[in-house]
């Protein structure tokens, strides 16, 4: 959990669910919550004039979404969509903001966990400009892996579709399998079942 359930509900925090595949918000729209997963996944994504998804993060309990944009006056520049059932806690921005201003020790929390995210944004923009398949491959699952207590080779359950890496990547689909496979015959990662293990 970024912030306790009980500080968020505290400090006027409401639950709210959302069935998969609901908005939580749309590209354009103005923040006014602070949003932390109580349960469930949440996707981050823009969709391409051709209608491609490209996804830029993907979510689930504890973390928290759209809150650097609560600092400053600019509109969502992504959705957030419930990628399956939700559970929610929506903060209004006044009571968020409130609360980190009587609060040194959860604002610098807050600044850790957006640093985080920075050093995500930029490792996965650096990784998008590769040209090799199995580089952005290995950069994404390194990144995910590294927040894991699970470092041993192998020991790692991906979290993701094949589909959630290819939109996360910029690769096709079929590249993204393709070069699963390649990897396992290299020993980079292992498969059991649709299970990656890194």
């Amino acid at each position: 959990m970024i912030i306790d359930e009980s500080l968020l509900l505290e400090n006027g925090a409401v639950y709210e669910d959302y069935p998969a595949k609901e908005f939580i918000y749309e590209m354009g729209g103005i923040p006014y919550y602070y949003f932390q997963i109580v349960k469930g996944t949440v996707e981050l994504n823009n969709y391409h004039e051709d209608g491609k998804e490209f996804t830029l993060n993907i979510l689930s309990e504890g973390q928290s979404f759209g809150e650097s944009l609560l600092f400053g006056n600019k509109n969502y520049p992504m959705n957030a969509v419930a990628k399956t059932d939700c559970r929610i806690l929506k903060l209004p921005k006044s009571n968020f903001l409130s609360m980190l201003s009587t609060n040194t020790e959860l604002m610098f929390t807050i600044f850790r966990y957006l640093s985080d995210r920075l050093f995500y944004k930029y490792v996965m923009l650096f990784n998008n400009s590769a040209i090799d398949p199995m580089s952005k491959i290995k950069s994404l699952m390194d990144y995910y892996k590294g927040s894991s207590l699970k470092q041993t080779p192998y020991s790692y359950p991906v979290p993701l579709t094949r589909q959630q890496i290819a939109n996360l990547t910029g690769l096709r689909v079929e590249t993204v399998i393709r070069t699963i496979k390649k990897m396992a015959e290299d020993n980079v990662l292992r498969l059991d079942g649709r299970t990656i293990l890194y």
